[in-house]
C-alpha cells in the first residue's frame, strides 16, 4: 500500500509540473503577443511623416505685437513699457516713421533719459536719408 501511495504522489507531482509548464508557456506567449500588438501600431505611427504645421511669419508676429501695444496705449497713453516696445517693434518692421511718434512721446514724458533722445535722433537721421 505504501508503494501505491508513493506512485500516486509521483504521478500527481508530474501532472502538476506538466500543468505548470503549460501555464508558463501560455503566459509567455500571451505576454509577448500583447507586447507585439502594442509595439507594432506605435512603430507604424512613428514611421508616418508628420504634417508640417504652418508657423506664422516673423513679420506677422511683429504686426500682431504692434497692434497689441497700440491697444494698450489707447487705454494708457503714457505707458512707458508699451511705448518702448511699440517703437522697437516698428523698428524691427523697418517702419522708422512709425517709430518716431512713440519715441517723441517717450522723450516728452522722460526728458531726463538720454537713451530715448539718442535713439530718436538716430531714427530721424535714418528717415531723413
Amino acid at each position: 500500500m505504501a508503494s501505491s501511495e508513493a506512485e500516486y504522489l509521483i504521478t500527481r507531482k508530474k501532472q502538476i509540473q506538466r500543468r505548470q509548464k503549460i501555464v508558463t508557456i501560455v503566459s509567455m506567449f500571451s505576454f509577448f503577443g500583447s507586447t507585439v500588438f502594442a509595439v507594432i501600431p506605435a512603430i507604424q505611427q512613428a514611421s508616418q511623416p508628420k504634417p508640417a504645421i504652418a508657423s506664422p511669419s516673423a513679420e506677422s508676429v511683429l504686426q500682431q505685437q504692434a497692434r497689441g501695444y497700440e491697444l494698450i496705449l489707447q487705454r494708457e497713453p503714457e505707458n512707458q513699457l508699451a511705448l518702448e516696445n511699440l517703437s522697437m517693434v516698428r523698428l524691427h518692421l523697418k517702419d522708422a516713421k512709425g517709430a518716431i511718434a512713440p519715441l517723441e512721446k517717450l522723450v516728452k514724458l522722460h526728458p531726463d533719459r538720454q537713451d530715448y533722445k539718442t535713439v530718436l535722433e538716430q531714427v530721424k537721421k535714418r528717415v531723413g536719408e
